[in-house]
C-alpha cells in the first residue's frame, strides 16, 4: 500500500506541475497567418525571432524563437505596415472624408475604414489582417445589461459611458455614412451598422500604437493612431519592460527588450503602468498578479457609509472642491494615502473647519479621530467585499443560464476576484500594523483643541 500510495502521490504532483506550466501550440502553418506574413512580407517585413503561437493562459500570442537579449529588438515593422490615416486619406475613401464637413476624427476615420475594408472581403488589399482580427471583444462596449449588472460600481458608470459613446458615434454620423453609399455593393444601412462600427472602435482602441502624426487639414483632432499588424499579437505582462517608438530614421515602429525573453517563451510587452478596471476598459481583459490593481472606493458607498455626519455634505463639498474626491483607493497593502486623508478629515468635527485644508496637506490628527478613519476603511472593505461575493454567486449563476455572455462574463470575473483578494489582503495586513503599533506611536499624535462628540460618524 504505501509504495503504491507514494506513486499515486508523485503522479499527483507531476501532474499539477504540468498543468501549471505554460504550454503554447504554433499558429504559423495556419492559411490566414501564412497569408498575413506574405502580406508583410511583400511590405518590406520578414520575422525569424517571433511566430504567432497559441497560449493555455493568455490565448493568442507571439513565441520567442529564440532567446531574446536585453536591449535586442523584438520586432521593427516597416511604415508601410502601419494602418494610418495617411492609409485611409490615400485611399477611394479619401475624396469622401476630405470633402466632409463638419470633419471627422482620425478615431472615426480608421473605423469606416476598417468597415469597409472588412465589406470588400478578399478584395481588399488589408484583407489578411483585417482577417486574423477578433471577430468580437471583450470591452465594455460589447458588454450587456447583465453583465454591465455585475461590474464594480466604480467602475460600472465609465463603462456604460464607453457603450453609450460608441452608439452616439454612430448615430451622429448616419449622413457620413450615407454619403459613401457609391462606394458600398450592399445598402449603407447593412454595412455601416452599430455593430460593425463598434467592432471597428474596439478595434482601433484595443490594438493600434501610440504614433504622433502631423495636423491633418482633412481631419479633426489629435492624430496618435496606428494599427501594426502581427506586432498587436503581443500580449501585455505588467513586470516587462520594453521601449517602443517609431524610429524616424529607420521609418520602422520598433521595440526594444528590457527584460529579455527565454527561447520558446512567449514574447510580452507592456502597455503601460494600469490597474485592472483600466485595463479592462480599454482592453478588454484583466492581468494576473498585476502590481498595480487597486480597489476604488465609490463615492456613493463613502456617503453611505459616513451617513450620520450631519456635516457630510459640507466635507464632501469641500473634498470636490480640492479635487480630493477621486481615485480614493485600496490595496493589499492598506488604504491609499488619498483615501485616509480623505477619511481623516471625515472625522473633524465642522467646529474644526479652519484645520480641513491642513489635514489635506497632511496636518495628523489625534489618536481618538485616526482610529475611527481606520474603522471606516475597514467598514468600506467589509462592504465593498460583501458586494463582490454577492457579484460572484450571480456571474456563477449567469455563466450557466447564458452560454454566450462567458467571455464577458470572465473578464468581470477575473476582476471581481481580484477585488476580493485586494480586499482580504487589505483587512489583514490593517490588522497586523494594529497589533504591532507601539504605545510610543500612539501617543505621537497630537490631540484636536475641540470635542468632536457632536459629529461622531457610525
Amino acid at each position: 500500500m504505501m509504495p503504491g500510495h507514494r506513486s499515486g502521490r508523485a503522479a499527483r504532483k507531476r501532474r499539477k506541475k504540468q498543468e501549471s506550466i505554460t504550454q503554447s501550440v504554433s499558429l504559423s502553418h495556419q492559411q490566414q497567418y501564412v497569408r498575413l506574413k506574405t502580406f508583410l512580407h511583400q511590405r518590406g517585413f520578414t520575422s525569424a525571432l517571433l511566430q504567432p503561437a497559441r497560449f493555455t493562459d493568455t490565448g493568442r500570442g507571439l513565441q520567442a524563437l529564440k532567446t531574446i537579449k536585453s536591449g535586442e529588438l523584438i520586432i521593427s515593422l516597416p511604415e508601410s505596415c502601419l494602418l494610418t490615416t495617411s492609409t485611409v486619406l490615400n485611399s477611394y475613401l479619401g475624396p469622401y472624408i476630405k470633402s466632409w464637413r463638419p470633419r471627422i476624427s482620425p478615431l472615426l476615420a480608421l473605423c469606416v475604414f476598417l468597415v469597409c475594408e472588412r465589406h470588400r472581403g478578399e478584395a481588399s488589399d488589408w484583407f489578411p489582417y483585417i482577417d486574423v482580427l477578433p471577430k468580437t471583444y471583450t470591452c465594455p462596449a460589447y458588454f450587456s445589461d447583465d453583465v454591465m449588472a455585475v461590474l464594480p460600481t466604480s467602475v460600472q458608470r465609465k463603462a456604460l459611458d464607453q457603450r453609450e459613446e460608441v452608439r452616439g458615434i454612430h448615430s451622429s454620423h448616419l449622413s457620413l455614412f450615407r454619403s459613401l453609399q457609391p462606394i458600398l455593393s450592399q445598402p449603407v444601412e447593412e454595412v455601416l451598422t452599430y455593430e460593425a462600427l463598434r467592432w471597428a472602435w474596439c478595434s482601433v482602441n484595443t490594438r493600434s500604437v501610440f504614433m504622433s502624426h502631423p495636423f491633418s487639414d482633412f481631419l479633426f483632432g489629435q492624430d496618435v493612431y496606428a494599427l501594426a499588424p502581427f506586432l498587436d499579437l503581443l500580449n501585455h505582462r505588467p513586470d516587462v519592460q520594453v521601449k517602443a517608438s517609431f524610429n524616424e530614421v529607420s521609418r520602422c515602429y520598433e521595440i526594444r527588450s528590457v527584460s529579455g525573453t527565454l527561447r520558446y517563451e512567449q514574447a510580452f510587452i507592456n502597455y503601460d503602468s494600469h490597474d485592472s478596471q483600466r485595463l479592462m476598459m480599454e482592453y478588454g481583459f484583466v492581468a494576473s498578479c498585476n502590481p498595480n490593481s487597486v480597489v476604488y472606493v465609490d463615492t456613493d458607498l463613502l456617503c453611505d457609509v459616513l451617513k450620520a455626519d450631519r456635516g457630510l455634505d459640507q466635507k464632501m463639498k469641500f473634498l470636490r472642491e480640492n479635487n480630493f474626491i477621486n481615485n480614493l483607493t485600496v490595496s493589499s497593502e492598506g488604504p491609499s494615502w488619498r483615501l485616509l486623508t480623505a477619511l481623516r478629515l471625515m472625522a473633524l468635527p465642522q467646529t474644526l473647519y479652519p484645520q480641513w485644508k491642513a489635514v489635506l496637506l497632511g496636518q495628523r490628527v489625534c489618536e481618538e479621530r485616526e482610529e475611527r478613519s481606520v474603522r471606516t476603511v475597514k467598514t468600506l472593505c467589509e462592504r465593498i467585499l460583501q458586494d463582490t461575493h454577492t457579484a460572484l454567486e450571480k456571474i456563477s449563476l449567469l455563466q450557466c443560464v447564458c452560454p454566450s455572455l462567458t467571455e464577458q462574463l470572465h473578464v468581470v470575473e477575473a476582476l471581481r476576484q481580484e477585488e476580493r483578494c485586494i480586499l482580504g489582503n487589505c483587512l489583514k495586513a490593517m490588522e497586523c500594523s494594529a497589533e504591532q503599533q507601539t504605545p510610543d506611536e500612539l501617543l505621537s499624535r497630537q490631540p484636536d483643541d475641540a470635542d468632536d462628540n457632536e459629529d461622531a460618524v457610525s
